[in-house]
């Protein structure tokens, strides 16, 4: 902003104005409020995220997969992407514990590792919030077989 001014002497000469425009309301418009994350949005983002990696062959435990399949195989059902993934959310920070199946044959700890490195990554990205850990328990291993024997069977509901 430039602002002429008359000087003793009687000259006009331009002079700069420090003065900064005022600003209303209190800041940076993106700064005024508040975001909440819900759980079940860490929830999703992590079991995406967990599936990606190579090895993880299914999330949660036998139970709630069997419960998952069955509520698949309903029209209208939705597959759950949360199944095996529960977070604890705060303001700034999260924490999840996952359940995962692990294919025959690869590294456990470095399934576990990639999960823990992608979860992660997702999660502060997407979130902002720091993940300050994830627990993994694995609850079973998936054998060759095992997947023959389920494409054999004929799907119970229709």
């Amino acid at each position: 902003m430039t602002e002429v001014t008359t000087t003793p002497d009687g000259d006009n000469e331009p002079q700069v104005s420090t003065r900064k425009p005022v600003r209303r309301g209190g800041g940076d418009p993106g700064t005024r409020g508040r975001t909440t994350i819900a759980d079940g949005v860490v929830e999703k983002i992590a079991g995406l995220a967990a599936r990606d990696v190579v090895g993880v062959h299914a999330m949660g435990s036998g139970l709630s997969r069997t419960l998952g399949a069955v509520r698949d195989r309903v029209p209208g059902g939705s597959k759950s992407v949360t199944r095996g993934v529960k977070a604890e959310v705060g303001e700034v920070q999260t924490a999840l514990d996952l359940e995962i199946v692990v294919d025959y044959g690869v590294s456990i700890g470095d399934v576990a590792r990639a999960v823990r490195e992608n979860v992660v990554a997702a999660v502060e990205r997407m979130t902002g919030l720091e993940v300050v850990e994830v627990n993994i328990a694995v609850s079973d291993v998936k054998l060759p077989e095992e997947e023959e024997e389920e494409e054999l069977q004929p799907p119970r509901i229709q």
